[in-house]
């Protein structure tokens, strides 16, 4: 789909560049500030391609690009505060990248050597999801159970906490979520769903999905829906600021549709020639939400070109860094997803490792 420019939506940068005001919301950081959300951007597109470069050498199963969507991801990440988790589905490598996850444990789970090997109590950052919407429903009902512990409401910045969770448009069509927004209405449960209108679900347009914007089935469930320009990183934070106020307040959930679009496949296993023109990429690339940050920092903020080369200069050291980690990651033994597949051991599990171990040993003992 190309446009839908009547439908209301939050932007305080427009694509050439420009800042705009809109009555309800506002971005108050700094041209610095801009400047970081720039680097952040820059480094994870740059970060996207290695990866999507190391599946075409073999060395990653699959990968899931996220071009094109960066700001949705940048925006809303660095508006987290230090009790705000996030639970992703499989494509929000920006948000992990603003969590602090590292990227090489990102990349990890797409060779196959690890399930998730970051802690989620230090980043706050969840594991990935591939089965589409069902995290919705998990990451309500950990919103549920904030409220319960009375991490909710207490005007306390030390203690107030709430859930981000993430999905796509095609995610909007599966049952879990529907449920989760039921959920999360009736338990005025402390969560942002934030929904990243991509255009497609896989093969599938916007256009079969849904006859009316996406934001709007908020309505049905009681409470409030919103859009904005998911390549505008400066709207996006500042929508993502005041919903997380919300929850953590006690106000309770709120949707935000990122319209925003995927430019590259919907993952490496994916050919969007097949079902998409070449004239509605050419229309979203002038739409670039790094693009017109950099216009910004360049027209409006006094920022030379030496800011530009040292920072694609760093992004391929980023790059040849994760590329190099990834390399070097260890081959996983089958032994230890038995000491990982609950948090105590059973004594079933114990004595199955142990069949296991026997049976491996066997083939060392015929050599």
């Amino acid at each position: 789909m190309v446009g839908n420019e009547s439908v209301p939506t939050v932007q305080l940068l427009t694509p050439e560049g420009e800042r705009v005001e809109h009555p309800d919301y506002e971005f108050t950081g700094s041209d610095e500030t801009i400047a970081g959300f720039l680097r952040d951007m820059v480094l994870v597109r740059r970060i996207d391609n290695e990866a999507h470069a190391l599946q075409r050498q073999g060395q990653l199963g699959l990968w899931p690009s996220l071009q094109g969507q960066e700001a949705a991801q940048i925006g809303s990440g660095r508006a987290f505060g230090k009790n705000d988790y996030a639970f992703p589905s499989y494509r929000e490598l920006g948000v992990a990248w603003a969590k602090g996850v590292p990227p090489v444990n990102l990349i990890s789970l797409f060779r196959s050597v690890d399930m998730s090997p970051w802690d989620v109590n230090e980043t706050t950052f969840h594991m990935y999801t591939l089965v589409i919407g069902s995290h919705t429903l998990h990451a309500t009902g950990y919103a549920m159970g904030l409220e319960m512990d009375g991490l909710v409401g207490n005007n306390d910045p030390e203690r107030d906490s709430s859930v981000t969770c993430y999905f796509g448009d095609g995610a909007t069509s599966q049952g879990d979520v529907n449920e989760a927004f039921v959920f999360a209405s009736s338990y005025n449960a402390p969560i942002v769903f934030f929904l990243q209108n991509n255009q497609w679900a896989i093969s599938e347009p916007i256009t079969r999905q849904s006859r009316i914007p996406l934001y709007e089935r908020a309505k049905g469930f009681g409470f409030p829906g919103i859009r904005v320009d998911g390549n505008d990183v400066l709207a996006v934070h500042a929508v993502t600021t005041e919903a997380l106020e919300r929850a953590r307040s006690g106000n309770g959930p709120t949707l935000i549709e990122a319209f925003t679009y995927r430019m590259g496949a919907h993952t490496t296993s994916d050919d969007p020639t097949k079902y998409r023109l070449d004239d509605e990429l050419e229309y979203w690339r002038l739409k670039d939400p790094i693009e017109r940050v950099a216009a910004y920092l360049r027209r409006h903020a006094g920022y030379g070109e030496q800011f530009f080369t040292d920072l694609a200069a760093e992004a391929d050291e980023v790059a040849a860094e994760v590329r190099s980690q990834v390399l070097a990651l260890p081959e996983p033994s089958l032994a230890e997803q038995f000491d990982l597949t609950y948090a105590e051991q059973t004594p079933y599990l114990a004595e199955q490792k142990q069949a296991y171990l026997e049976y491996a040993a066997s083939f060392e003992e015929e050599r």
